[in-house]
């Protein structure tokens, strides 16, 4: 079972940000934490045994850094019994709201992998984003962590953006190399609908080849590609709570707009600060997913990812056209199971086989 718990509080929004934050709700930080509380407790009594472990714990946003420690040590109280030395434990957090001070108390609290917000060190590029931080203070954020002893650290990059090259995003791994950090998640830009971008196409690249190129040489950098926009030193620092997701585990979801999934349900949580303040443990919406709507996100998954599927989920003419992609060097086929070979094409290759 994993956990996700998400913090919907922010300094500022992000122009191409879609994910369920506010910044100027900030006077309901301690009645939403109370009522986060209260619902994972819910969760964990409801899912889970007394002898049951969580594989690992997600503290998402919005920005987790904007919650003070003190706000969170209840939460890992609650937590105590269900989290051990195997279980990873990650924060989001922003350069500006990370202090050494927020970082080493969730260090204290069990927090054992950081994962920073830091989408580019050009200071152009962060201002054209409004991002509430500079690159200086990433780079600083960064060495903070480290020196408190965090050895497992993501660093989010985005690109896509106008006016990127393959030379400005190089530059942006290689700051992250010379800093001795172990992940990557590099993600194209997206316009999604309700955010400052969505009707500004022109602040958009789309370029597939640009893509391979960094792609290539975040490898010669000794990154290893293990889904379509996370990138690892090795297996060790893989996301283990990412790559649940993949592979349709059964996650919990706590907190305004968190979604959990058990078995073929998804449960969404209430989206609204002051709805779900009101009512923590009750659904907005309960979605009952057919064993077909599950299949189709086992290939597609799988295609995005290392992950891959297993060929005994789909039918006859399904495994045709696999064993087709298969001859023409688009996929791969060991015993039972298929994997992609250009994470890329994984949209396209899903809709081949299942359409």
């Amino acid at each position: 079972m994993l956990l996700y718990i998400h913090i919907p509080f922010c300094d500022s929004k992000c122009h191409y940000c879609a994910f369920n934050s506010y910044t100027d709700r900030f006077h309901l930080k301690n009645e939403y934490m109370k009522a986060l509380k209260k619902q994972l407790k819910m969760e964990l009594e409801r899912n889970l045994k007394t002898s049951d472990k969580l594989e690992t714990v997600f503290i998402g946003g919005g920005t987790p850094s904007t919650i003070k420690v003190e706000e969170y040590i209840e939460v890992f109280e609650i937590l105590e019994n269900f989290i051990d030395k195997n279980t990873e434990i990650t924060t989001e957090c922003n350069p500006n709201s990370a202090t050494i001070k927020w970082l080493q108390g969730m260090k204290d609290l069990g927090v054992n992998r950081i994962s920073f917000g830091i989408q580019s060190f050009d200071d152009k590029k962060l201002n054209f984003l409004n991002r509430a931080h500079n690159s200086k203070g990433a780079i600083k954020a960064i060495q903070n962590a480290k020196c408190i002893g965090f050895n497992s650290i993501n660093c989010d990059i985005i690109y896509g953006v106008e006016g990127d090259s393959f030379e400005s995003i190089k530059n942006d791994f290689d700051t992250l190399k010379s800093l001795e950090i172990q992940h990557i998640s590099a993600y194209s830009l997206t316009l999604e609908e309700g955010t400052k971008f969505f009707n500004k196409s022109e602040v958009k690249i789309d370029d597939e080849e640009l893509s391979y190129k960094f792609f290539k040489y975040l490898k010669e950098l000794g990154f290893n590609q293990y889904e379509i926009s996370n990138f690892a030193l090795n297996d060790k620092y893989e996301s283990k709570h990412n790559y649940g997701y993949w592979q349709h585990k059964n996650y919990l979801g706590v907190g305004a707009g968190a979604v959990g999934f058990i078995k073929n349900k998804r449960f969404y949580t209430k989206k609204g600060l002051e709805e779900y303040i009101q009512n923590p443990i009750e659904y907005e919406d309960i979605e009952e997913l057919s064993e077909e709507d599950i299949i189709v996100e086992k290939v597609l998954l799988g295609l995005r990812s290392k992950n891959g599927f297993d060929s005994t989920i789909i039918n006859k003419i399904q495994n045709t056209k696999v064993d087709e992609l298969v001859s023409l060097k688009k996929l791969t086929k060991k015993e039972n199971k298929i994997y992609n070979n250009n994470y890329l094409l994984a949209d396209e290759l899903a809709l081949y086989i299942l359409e």
